[in-house]
């Protein structure tokens, strides 16, 4: 066992669990040899596996190697079992810069202090060629000097994953901080995503709430789309000014770093020595541990019977297309009476497909998975128009947002539009964040 007692691997003595996700729990724990605090993230290997994720494992460690900057959270080593993937972190106890923010808007200057380290630390990956592609306040973390810090580079892109066009192609991020180009079918920059997502987190910072929200996917992504701004009275001229660049719709017209940097409101109080910091180029090799553990990670994966297939990923082009004939007015009518339903969920697919099979047993239906996210549910008596087939489709979006189609291949209308609003759509509540194409309760009792 490399785990004895609460010691790990002779080295750290694990302490209180600080946060969890779908694939990860971090602990606290404290360095046998010198008794410093680190921060220890223990995945989970066999659901990376079974999510097809241990590409993006791999390449978080790659990318944070890389990038060692006083806003960025410190990768010490990497270690690996059987079971489970080690990332020992760089301790930073003030928590996410999010639960500030939720407990209301930042003054100015206080959030101009955070913005101008966050561009500090995203300039600095960039002159590294990295793109972080989902940053957000959740992903930005706060040490005990209250100085910001970038974590969660899972979704970070290298100059290796580029096309011949320059472009990155991958549709990524979290749904309301992702920039107009990312969710289109084109190539976008790696550079300018980023920068929008910077405009988003300013916003947020200032106003305490987001610039584009919706719970209906679509509605947010066309107000992303059109970049239409609404200004708190308490916003100033130049804050404004600034944000129209950042989240300008148009990446090409969108600013860049070299001119944030020159912009007045970004410069008012600016510590000079931000832009200073020269990276440390006798450190470019990794540790022992960080190298055996990739190896690790490439060798020692065991194939076995996955729960979830490789997903077809999504992006907003594709999620607008699922509706009939483009005509996006289709979309936003009452869905009771078709023969398909659509809703997206904030959980991961294998939550999702676990609820699904739940819910088929429950109903007595045979469940077949197909490859793709596909699922077949097929009664066991026909019915008036023969058995009753049910199709749910998942579709990746981002790790943690999908969207899921579920359609009738077989069967009566009637009897199938009876099971979904007395058994299906309950039973799902629970994982639903939004079904596409209907309005809340609250809109539909106001209108």
């Amino acid at each position: 066992m490399s785990e004895k007692g609460n010691i790990l691997m002779q080295k750290y003595e694990m302490g209180k669990l600080l946060g969890k996700g779908s694939f990860a729990k971090v602990y606290h724990a404290r360095c046998v040899k010198t008794s410093h605090s680190v921060a220890i993230k223990v995945i989970d290997k066999d659901q990376i596996l079974k999510c097809g994720l241990m590409d993006q494992i791999s390449r978080e460690i790659s990318v944070m190697k890389l990038v060692k900057h006083p806003n960025i959270v410190q990768l010490y080593e990497v270690m690996a079992t059987k079971t489970k993937i080690y990332f020992v972190l760089e301790y930073v106890k003030g928590g996410e810069l999010f639960n500030k923010v939720r407990r209301g808007r930042l003054k100015e200057d206080v959030a101009r202090k955070y913005f101008q380290q966050l561009i500090s630390a995203v300039d600095f990956c960039h002159s590294r060629g990295v793109y972080h592609r989902d940053l957000k306040p959740e992903n930005l973390l706060l040490d005990g000097s209250r100085d910001l810090k970038i974590s969660d580079f899972g979704l970070s892109a290298l100059p290796d994953c580029k096309r011949q066009d320059g472009l990155l192609h991958t549709s990524c991020g979290t749904p309301a901080y992702v920039a107009p180009e990312v969710i289109s079918r084109k190539g976008y920059d790696g550079a300018k995503a980023d920068i929008w997502a910077c405009g988003v987190i300013l916003y947020v910072l200032l106003a305490g709430y987001l610039p584009f929200q919706d719970k209906n996917l679509i509605d947010m992504y066309k107000k992303i789309f059109k970049a239409e701004l609404k200004w708190p009275s308490w916003f100033s001229s130049d804050a404004r000014k600034l944000l129209r660049r950042l989240l300008h719709p148009n990446p090409s017209a969108r600013i860049s770093i070299a001119e944030i940097m020159e912009h007045p409101w970004f410069r008012s109080g600016l510590d000079g020595r931000l832009f200073d910091y020269t990276m440390d180029t006798t450190d470019n090799v990794m540790p022992v541990d960080m190298n055996s553990a990739l190896d690790y990670l490439n060798t020692n994966t065991v194939e076995g019977n996955q729960a979830v297939e490789k997903l077809t990923n999504l992006n907003a082009f594709d999620v607008i297309s699922l509706s009939n004939g483009f005509d996006l007015s289709g979309i936003f009518e009452e869905s009771s009476d078709k023969k398909e339903a659509k809703f997206t969920s904030t959980n991961t697919a294998l939550t999702i497909v676990t609820k699904l099979e739940e819910i088929a047993t429950s109903l007595r239906l045979k469940v077949t998975k197909k490859g793709g996210g596909l699922l077949k549910m097929v009664g066991s008596k026909p019915g008036r128009k023969g058995v009753m087939s049910i199709n749910a489709e998942i579709f990746h979006v981002t790790p943690n947002f999908h969207l899921v189609e579920i359609k009738k291949t077989n069967g009566d209308t009637v009897e199938y539009q009876k099971v979904m609003k007395q058994c299906i759509r309950p039973a799902l509540k629970d994982i639903v964040w939004a079904w596409q194409g209907e309005q809340p309760e609250k809109e539909k009792q106001q209108s």
